[in-house]
């Protein structure tokens, strides 16, 4: 390797953008593409970014395979700051493998960890957990133990350990400092306000407030009866009844904790779970029928009792019942909670990340665009949607992927 390209590649760790590509700028040999490809990514430029990686992989001969593997582990980091997450898992895991075979350890170390992160992304907590537990974040270097640390306080995060992601977050403060590069530190300062940013609403007795992510952990274990509309489960302790398929069920159910220790009319339940105006005595059947499988599943938990004009719940063992619900809500809330990173996504990547069909997602970015409240760039397909970001908005509890209890 020449010094040039030497010079480049050390301006690059360092941080030096546009000293590394002063050094290879005019340069078209494969060393300086993928150079010249990665600082263009820095900058932002990530289309650019990925066709200069792509020729670089290109150019490098057969018997260079460290080189074409660190190419597609900068593709790769390329496409998941893109939310691409259309580009193939398997070719990142092949890079890896090679890196690892031939001794370079870091990139290889680099290549996991953004396999995590799209793991993370997508709601893969468990094998997220499972993936970041057999890395070894001490001999590597500042930045790369700052990048692990993010991510073991994401996932930290939407499990709901407050104290643990703090704690990653200040062993991921401290790598960004050694690394000295301001656009590390500044990316860590932005992970840790989520913990102080509202994460939900608490509704109880009548009455409603924000949460903090370490005030819900907190509402979680308090032996509360709370019926979660971010997760559509209703828990007390460590027992979890997921209602996610029962829409009508947890439609129910959250009324009559809205309205805990009160009554709800017959009417008004009606209104709520079957979307009717006018309620007749089919509504009211098929109340009675609903009802009793609400007990049945709220077996333990809680009773639904019969009174004059309605039901009433009443907590079996918790002493308060509350609602948490998203500080945001609507049909297509999932699909805001990922745009609120601010970032530009596909479509594609929506379905793939909320687990729903790319038809279905099209159909609600169309009817947030209607209502402006998300915009589309580009055409055909390059085009991605994004929204800015919204404050006091984090996406956590609307993210895919099950709490500790779940």
């Amino acid at each position: 390797m020449d010094s040039l390209i030497t010079a480049a590649a050390r301006a690059l760790a360092s941080g030096d953008t546009l000293g590394a590509l002063k050094r290879v700028a005019l340069r078209d040999d494969a060393p300086a593409l993928a150079l010249r490809g990665i600082a263009m990514a820095q900058l932002g430029d990530l289309v650019r970014a990925k066709a200069l990686l792509k020729s670089a992989a290109r150019g490098f001969g057969p018997r260079e395979a460290v080189a074409r593997a660190r190419c597609v582990v900068a593709e790769a980091e390329i496409a998941l700051v893109s939310r691409d997450l259309t580009w193939p898992p398997k070719a990142l895991e092949a890079a890896r493998k090679v890196l690892e075979a031939h001794g370079d350890r870091m990139n290889a170390a680099h290549a996991g960890n953004i396999a995590i992160r799209r793991l993370v992304l997508i709601g893969r907590l468990d094998e997220a957990k499972q993936a970041l537990a057999a890395l070894d974040p001490t001999p590597l270097p500042p930045a790369l133990r700052a990048a692990h640390e993010l991510v073991a306080a994401g996932i930290a995060v939407r499990r709901l350990r407050t104290h643990a992601a703090r704690a990653a977050l200040e062993r991921a403060q401290l790598a960004a400092e050694q690394a000295n590069m301001p656009v590390l530190t500044a990316e860590v300062e932005t992970a840790a306000r989520v913990l102080d940013l509202p994460a939900a609403r608490l509704v109880s007795r009548g009455h409603e407030r924000p949460l903090l992510l370490a005030e819900v952990e907190a509402l979680f274990s308090n032996g509360t009866l709370v019926v979660d509309a971010c997760r559509h489960v209703v828990r007390a302790g460590g027992v979890v009844v997921p209602l996610a398929s029962r829409p009508v069920l947890f439609a129910l159910a959250r009324a009559l904790a809205e309205a805990w220790p009160v009554d709800v009319s017959r009417g008004a339940l009606i209104a709520r779970a079957f979307r009717g105006k006018h309620a007749d005595d089919s509504h009211r059947v098929r109340l009675r029928v609903e009802i009793g499988r609400l007990r049945a599943e709220l077996a333990g938990l809680a009773e639904v009792s019969a009174t004059k004009r309605g039901f009433a719940l009443s907590p079996a063992g918790a002493s308060e019942v509350a609602v948490l619900a998203p500080l945001v809500e609507g049909p297509h809330a999932a699909v805001l909670a990922f745009l609120a990173d601010g970032e530009a996504w596909s479509s594609s990547a929506l379905a793939i990340a909320l687990g729903a069909s790319p038809r279905t997602v099209q159909r609600a970015l169309d009817a947030l665009a209607g209502e402006e409240k998300v915009q589309a760039i580009g055409r055909g397909r390059a085009r991605r949607w994004m929204s800015p970001p919204l404050s006091s908005f984090p996406t956590i509890l609307l993210l895919p992927g099950p709490l500790p209890s779940d």
